[in-house]
């Protein structure tokens, strides 16, 4: 029989497992831990927590916001990577070069977070940057879905080549909404095919280019359906799955925030599930996650090892200093963004 996966994501207090985590741990429907700025003080604290949390008799996918810019929740010891935002905006001089500081950003990215312990940062952004939604902004690449395209696609090589996958995000698109999901609920009114042609389109070239997984929006697409894309069947299964055939990983976004709705987190958790999300987040609220473990009768929603065996995170040489790539790419860096290991 495979062994099993568990679709359930929850945060940390400190630098270490306390004795309730390694017990939260443990839970049958735990499948995996993000990490926050609060969880590293060096990178050797970090490889010691990620050893701890790994050293478990089950498997768990270690995650992290690690995209450049003002989300990098590891800085100390780490490369200070610009946003991309700052990359789309070399595209206006040089397409080739902006490709290839894209594909250098995400491989020094993913091969620092590798090689502490790692498997996943939760990129690329795929949202459009239309300056109208202050929680997207420079996070993404560019206002025009083939510049983005073009950029995701080579951001997902340099992490392929460092051997962590991708995750596209935000599913079908967090560009052209005013309202910030951590605190509200945004809804978009715009027909399915204005959305399609635009902010959507991104996901769907990068579903064909086999994107490995991608995070829904905490968005109301009024026009499509009533429910949040993560609490959308409709989304997620009719348009996702098969209309574009999209066979990777579904994870939701924190349905701690505020645009996951009113629900208790038992509630959000199995819509989230039975919506047809593989792995459901809940950050920054540890009485939530007590009360899903406690309540949520989640032997029905185990999924088998394999569904998420890619997202594991590959073998990487363990001291950066013995890679033969690690300082012409820093030297790239440096050259266009200023970009060094931050002390």
């Amino acid at each position: 029989m495979a062994s099993l996966i568990s679709p359930f994501m929850l945060d940390l207090q400190g630098y270490a497992l306390t004795a309730e985590e390694h017990e939260l741990l443990d839970h049958p429907f735990v499948g995996g831990v993000i990490l926050f700025s609060r969880n590293y003080v060096s990178r050797e604290q970090l490889i010691d927590l990620c050893r701890a949390i790994k050293n478990r008799k089950k498997p768990l996918l270690i995650a992290v916001d690690q995209e450049g810019g003002r989300v990098q929740r590891f800085r100390a010891g780490f490369t200070v990577l610009p946003s991309m935002a700052q990359i789309g905006n070399y595209y206006e001089q040089s397409p080739e070069l902006a490709c290839q500081l894209a594909e250098t950003c995400a491989w020094v990215m993913a091969t620092e977070l590798r090689t502490a312990g790692i498997d996943l940062s939760f990129a690329p952004v795929l949202d459009l940057q239309k300056n109208c939604c202050p929680a997207i902004g420079d996070r993404a690449f560019h206002v025009q879905p083939e510049v983005v395209t073009e950029l995701a696609k080579a951001f997902i090589v340099g992490m392929h080549q460092a051997g962590m996958a991708a995750t596209g995000k935000h599913f079908p698109g967090h560009g052209s909404v005013v309202l910030d999901s951590h605190i509200a609920m945004p809804v978009d009114e715009r027909e399915f095919p204005d959305i399609e042609k635009d902010d959507l389109s991104v996901f769907v070239a990068l579903v064909r280019a086999g994107i490995d997984a991608l995070m829904t929006a905490h968005i109301v697409f009024k026009q499509v359906d009533d429910k949040p894309t993560c609490f959308s069947a409709h989304w997620l299964q009719q348009v996702l799955r098969k209309q574009y055939c999209f066979d990777g990983v579904i994870f939701s976004d924190d349905l701690n925030m505020q645009g996951a709705g009113i629900a208790t987190f038992t509630d959000r958790v199995e819509m989230a599930l039975v919506a047809g999300c593989d792995m459901v987040l809940l950050c920054n609220n540890r009485a939530g996650v007590i009360e899903v473990l406690d309540q949520l009768p989640y032997q029905r929603y185990l999924l088998r090892q394999s569904k998420c065996a890619k997202l594991c995170g590959k073998n990487v040489l363990s001291d950066l200093n013995r890679n033969p790539f690690w300082e012409q790419k820093q030297l790239l860096l440096r050259k266009y963004f200023n970009s060094s290991v931050a002390t």
